[in-house]
């Protein structure tokens, strides 16, 4: 067996390892990214603000429902539950932003948003892993139907 064949037959029983990796980075940066407007009204003022500049309707209303998406999603994505579900309501989040806010962006400047739509496409194809509330609660429930929505 070649090299490459050799790695890859070791990689691929880790797998599940990459996707709870993955899992780790995109929720805690999820969280780190909206507890401050959580914790402090005034800081989900001034992102109100922000998005009333940057033309969004209803910016107050905006902002406490992007902010409250990202914590759920952040959530989910970290426990590996409902991972399908939240990753449609993240990739939704981060389309509208990156069209609202970053369009005229630089790549740099936009890829913060882009890492969490492409990790958010990335646990809709993908799932959670085996390593996941997800597979303990399909394993629990088995025969029951339950999937990772």
């Amino acid at each position: 067996m070649n090299l490459q064949g050799k790695t890859e037959q070791w990689l691929k029983p880790k797998y599940d390892i990459g996707i709870l990796l993955l899992r780790v980075f995109i929720g805690l940066r999820l969280l780190y990214g909206v507890v401050d407007n959580i914790v402090s009204w005034e800081r989900m003022i001034e992102f109100s603000d922000f998005l009333q500049s940057s033309g969004f309707p209803f910016p107050t209303i905006s902002a406490v429902t992007s902010v409250y998406a990202q914590l759920f999603c952040g959530l989910f994505i970290l426990l590996g539950y409902k991972i399908r579900l939240a990753s449609v309501i993240l990739i939704g989040n981060f389309a509208i932003a990156l069209v609202m806010v970053h369009l005229d962006d630089t790549v740099e400047g936009m890829t913060p948003a882009l890492a969490m739509l492409f990790g958010g496409l990335t646990f809709l194809f993908c799932g959670a892993g085996r390593i996941s509330i997800n597979t303990f609660d399909r394993n629990r429930n088995k025969g029951n139907g339950n999937s990772d929505y």
